[in-house]
Order: structure tokens, then C-alpha cells, then sequence
């Protein structure tokens, strides 16, 4: 049966919403940013630990992403908050991330604490926190998908997304699983270059974010 243009245009937008989800998930969650951060809290760790460590950051960060991914709607509703106030906001909070990354900010991207202030942190885990929130899901990547998944309409939608964070999931496994072996090979200029062209990804995504939000609220002023 041949494809209907209704079929097609409902493939493309979901082939849209997967990659831009990739990208801006890629971008605020981008393993090789918190890779350096990882490494240091983790330094007096033998190999074995250390990657014990990497899986439990992945699981909870695994869990975490789908309890915002399931819940973060039903929290605006609760508050009263339209998903195009969001969409505004979190374009908003995504743009001022990407200008830290751009500006050569060595916090993480998106946990709005500094280096220092995570690493005085005294606890016997580190896995969850502070290696999974905030560094790993911070603000940054807690609006990206609360955003993201208010343009899930349909069970395409839903896959497109699952996907696409499910593949920036895997990269992060992979990389701190390795994190040593990278780490060994990755020279400073190469972060700084990787953080850069990220930020101004996720700078171009948040622009998108605003005026598409914008759009939505007042139609007759975007027209």
C-alpha cells in the first residue's frame, strides 16, 4: 500500500522531533563535558570501582530521565503552567547555559553549581549525587525534556524520543565506562573545541524554543 502524504508528513515530523531532541540532549548532556568532572571525583578510585560507579550513574540517570519524561507534564498542570510558558522559559534557561559554554564555563553545562561547590560535597556515594543530579540531569536537562516531550502527540512521537535519549544514554554509559582510557587521549584544546560547538547548538535549539513558544502565545504579534 502505497504511502499516504498524510503518512509521510506524520514521518517527518517525527524524523524533526528526533533530531532535534538529539541535539539538544546530546548538546546539555554531553558525556565529554562531564567527563573531566567525573574523572577528578573519581581519581583515587581503582578501575573496577570506577566503573561500578559509571553503571550506577547511567541507571539513575536512566530512571530519573523517564520520571521527568512521565511526570514533568502532570507538574505543570498541577502549577497551572501551559507547556508553551515552559517552552519559553526552559528556551530561556537553555540559552543562558549555552552561553556559559560558549564564554569557556568549566562547571558543568547545566547543574548551576560550580566545580568547587560539587566537589566539597561528603557523601558515600557519589553515584546519584552529585554524579547524576545536578551534573549529569541538572536544570538544563530537566527543562529539555519536559519541553521535548509536550510535542509527543502520538506513539511515533513517543519512540522518536525514547530514541533519541535512549542513544544519548548509551554514549554516556560508554564514555565514563572508559573514562580513564579517554580521558588519557583527550587533550584540554579538544574539550574546549567539543564544548564550543555544543553551545552553539544548544544556543540555536533555545532560539527555536523561545519563538516557537512565543508563537503559540501570541499568534497575532508572531504572525
Amino acid at each position: 500500500m502505497a504511502a499516504t502524504p498524510y503518512h509521510n508528513e506524520k514521518k517527518i515530523m517525527e524524523g524533526m522531533l528526533f533530531l532535534k531532541s538529539l541535539g539538544a540532549l546530546f548538546a546539555i548532556m554531553n558525556p565529554f563535558i562531564v567527563l573531566p568532572l567525573f574523572l577528578s571525583m573519581t581519581d583515587k578510585m581503582d578501575a573496577k570501582t570506577q566503573r561500578s560507579t559509571a553503571i550506577k550513574v547511567a541507571i539513575s540517570s536512566t530512571v530519573l530521565c523517564v520520571i521527568i519524561a512521565f511526570s514533568g507534564q502532570h507538574i505543570l498542570e498541577f502549577f497551572g503552567i501551559e507547556i508553551d510558558d515552559f517552552r519559553v522559559a526552559g528556551g530561556i534557561v537553555l540559552m543562558l547555559i549555552s552561553l556559559g559554554m560558549l564564554n569557556g564555563n568549566n562547571a558543568p553545562s547545566h547543574c548551576g553549581s560550580s566545580e568547587e561547590d560539587v566537589t566539597k560535597a561528603v557523601v558515600d556515594d557519589i553515584s546519584f549525587y552529585p554524579l547524576t543530579f545536578p551534573m549529569t540531569i541538572g536544570p538544563g536537562t530537566i527543562a529539555t525534556i519536559i519541553v521535548f516531550t509536550g510535542l509527543v502527540h502520538n506513539t511515533g512521537d513517543a519512540i522518536a524520543l525514547g530514541s533519541s535519549l535512549a542513544i544519548v544514554l548509551a554514549a554516556m554509559t560508554v564514555v565514563l565506562w572508559f573514562a580513564s582510557d579517554i580521558g588519557r587521549h583527550m587533550s584540554q584544546n579538544l574539550r574546549v573545541i567539543m564544548t564550543r560547538i555544543m553551545g552553539m547548538i544548544l544556543a540555536a535549539i533555545s532560539v527555536e524554543m523561545v519563538v516557537e513558544g512565543l508563537q503559540s502565545l501570541f499568534p497575532g504579534w508572531m504572525a
